[in-house]
């Protein structure tokens, strides 16, 4: 049995991280798996129900968070047209209209009027290096932005789940604690009819009625939760939850923590992101360095002058051109002498950004390492918690029915199956918490380890964005076998360089 025993209405629209699950619910009776209250909820609700892979569908493709990062991934992309402009040519067109309204004494042959028009074109030849190293500083820059994006998602989308598991719980909680109200209800009339027939004191009266009135605010209590989860999942996700089918169970989940780091050491994008900004920094001292090189380019100049015959007084009495073309072509070189210290304090900036890159990737290992095995913990005593639960309601069940039946024969009075019952509620309601810590806290060890990844069918209500970026394995997504209909909506980039 799966670690998460849930509906399989779900297993057709998701692949690959997530499969099919079931669920068993007997209403006052045994209670395994998740969401013991949700089938009579969903039983009243709409008919369209909305899946855990429709909600991050609708986060991948309407969260401010992560169109924000996309944004920003955009700019920094633009970095590397920017560096590789520095070693294009460039050609500059200039124009100019001059007209003489009052010129020297001594101008005989000055025109009245001139047009002159120049084109210039320089071509880059040799830079010693700083443009190459500039452009891969950008390269660099762009992977460890796709990294950083990779792990925006990756926090979205376990914001989402919770959200989701949030909306699932207090759903059931609401459930629970509607049922008890009815319980308590009936046992208030029954209570009162012993009464009146002389079988229980007015004491049993007021206990029943007491615990009716708690369990009555309980529930208002719960139904406030319940609204406050409801808005939630509408700031993450985009829209108010419909009826919220059980999620699919996780695949993936490491065994041990140790595997669960050399998994997140591998694939973490925080960790990716800060080993690309190292690179990053070693080719900006690179292009700092080459500052200090000489610089040689070719250009060439052309250059149209119109007086529109007014050139050499009135009549032109000497014959001067009235139109001229001029064409100029040459090698300029430049060698840096001296710069004031300028070129030095930049290259020692670029090996102290370096230095410190170098001790942000270490930093970032330590705190992957911490992460991930923080993460299996809190997942792994999430899980201990679940069968805790259930033996508890196993055991509360057991005893609310021995209380009765010892109440029948006088040996157990009201208030003993009031608290029966309620230790039976409590239970059942740690055991829809812990159900959804261990789904949420799980979905968190795979992000942890760079493995949250969802495959979405992509429907007309739904557009999922994509960005065509190389896999690390050869039998997940490419430029060239990205479809129309299957998207992993958490990619985890590497460089295309």
């Amino acid at each position: 049995m799966s670690d998460f025993p849930l509906s399989p209405a779900t297993s057709r629209r998701v692949l690959d991280k997530l499969g099919p699950s079931s669920v068993r619910t007997e209403w006052g009776g045994r209670v395994q798996g998740f969401m013991l209250a949700l089938g009579v909820l969903l039983a009243t609700g709409s008919a369209q129900a909305d899946t855990l892979a429709d909600a991050l569908a609708r986060v991948h493709a309407s969260n401010p968070t992560i169109a924000a990062a996309r944004a920003g991934l955009d700019a920094t992309e633009a970095g590397i047209g920017i560096a590789r402009a520095d070693g294009m040519p460039k050609l500059r067109i200039d124009g100019e209209y001059d007209r003489f309204v009052r010129r020297s004494v001594n101008a005989f042959t000055a025109p009245d009027r001139a047009f002159s028009a120049q084109a210039t074109l320089d071509v880059p030849l040799f830079a010693g290096g700083r443009v190459r190293n500039a452009v891969s500083a950008a390269k660099a820059g762009a992977q460890a932005g796709r990294a950083d994006l990779a792990a925006t998602e990756a926090e979205v989308f376990v914001d989402a789940v919770g959200a989701y598991m949030d909306v699932i719980r207090d759903t059931a909680i609401v459930g629970l604690d509607s049922n008890n109200v009815a319980v308590l209800e009936a046992e208030l009339r029954a209570a009162r009819k012993r009464f009146e027939v002389g079988d229980i004191t007015r004491t049993d009266v007021a206990q029943s009625d007491a615990r009716l009135a708690l369990a009555r605010g309980k529930l208002r209590t719960a139904e406030a939760e319940l609204d406050a989860s409801r808005q939630d999942y509408q700031r993450i996700i985009g829209k108010l939850p419909e009826a919220l089918e059980p999620p699919p169970p996780l695949a993936g989940l490491p065994a041990t923590s140790e595997a669960a780091v050399d998994i997140a050491l591998a694939n973490n994008p925080d960790l990716e992101a800060a080993k690309r900004q190292a690179k990053a920094a070693d080719y900006d001292v690179r292009a700092a360095l080459a500052e200090r090189m000489p610089k040689v380019s070719a250009f060439g100049t052309g250059n149209y002058n119109d007086y529109f015959g007014t050139l050499g007084g009135a009549g032109n009495p000497i014959g001067l051109a009235q139109t001229e073309t001029t064409a100029t072509v040459g090698l300029r070189g430049s060698l840096p002498i001296f710069q004031g210290g300028g070129t030095g304090a930049r290259i020692a900036q670029a090996r102290a950004r370096r230095t410190q890159s170098g001790d942000k990737v270490e930093l970032a290992e330590r705190a992957v390492v911490a992460d991930a095995q923080t993460a299996f913990s809190r997942y792994a005593a999430a899980k201990a918690v679940i069968e805790s639960s259930r033996t508890a309601v196993s055991a509360n069940e057991l005893a609310v029915r021995g209380v009765r039946a010892e109440q029948t024969v006088g040996t157990r009075d009201v208030l003993d199956v009031l608290n029966a019952e309620q230790e039976l509620l409590d239970a059942r309601v740690n055991l829809v918490t812990a159900e959804r810590d261990a789904y949420v806290r799980g979905f968190a060890l795979l992000a942890a380890m760079g493995q949250a990844l969802l495959p979405v069918e992509a429907n007309a209500a739904t557009t999922v964005e994509t960005r065509p970026w190389r896999r690390r394995s050869p039998t997940q997504w490419t430029p060239e076998s990205t479809t129309k209909e299957y998207y992993y909506i958490v990619p985890q980039y590497v460089s295309l360089h």
